[in-house]
């Protein structure tokens, strides 16, 4: 793990207070996980919207940070592909797609095993310079 990303999941309290662990990041790339509580469940008996997005959001925060100067989403989209519910661990894996001046394009996919839940696409903007 970078030390940007370090310092940043340091002081992210919602992610932890989600669950949600990192399990890797890379240059560009990063993966985290949850297990869905049932407090996380709507009145559908599946998973909160909010919370499939937190841990797509989590990867994404720290593969756009792996490089190190402080970056924000600009800008993010997701499609929810299938439904999941208490119990199920979903897994984001954010791989970068491209950046350019002071932003980047990133993919996350969330599964919980083989199923894809959903998709998602962040656009980021770096706002700070290399903290090291």
């Amino acid at each position: 793990m970078t030390d940007s990303v370090a310092r940043m999941l340091a002081d992210d309290a919602a992610s932890r207070a989600l669950g949600i662990e990192v399990t890797h990041v890379g240059n560009g790339t990063a993966t985290a996980r949850m297990t869905v509580r049932a407090d996380m469940v709507n009145g559908h008996d599946i998973t909160h919207g909010a919370f499939v997005f937190a841990v797509a959001d989590t990867a994404f925060a720290c593969a756009c940070n792996s490089h190190g100067p402080t970056t924000v989403a600009a800008a993010v989209d997701i499609i929810f592909v299938a439904p999941s519910h208490a119990g199920d661990v979903l897994e984001g894996r954010a791989v970068e797609r491209s950046r350019f001046a002071r932003s980047g394009i990133y993919d996350v996919t969330v599964r919980r095993g083989d199923d894809i839940i959903a998709e998602f696409r962040g656009t980021s903007r770096t706002i700070g310079n290399d903290p090291a």
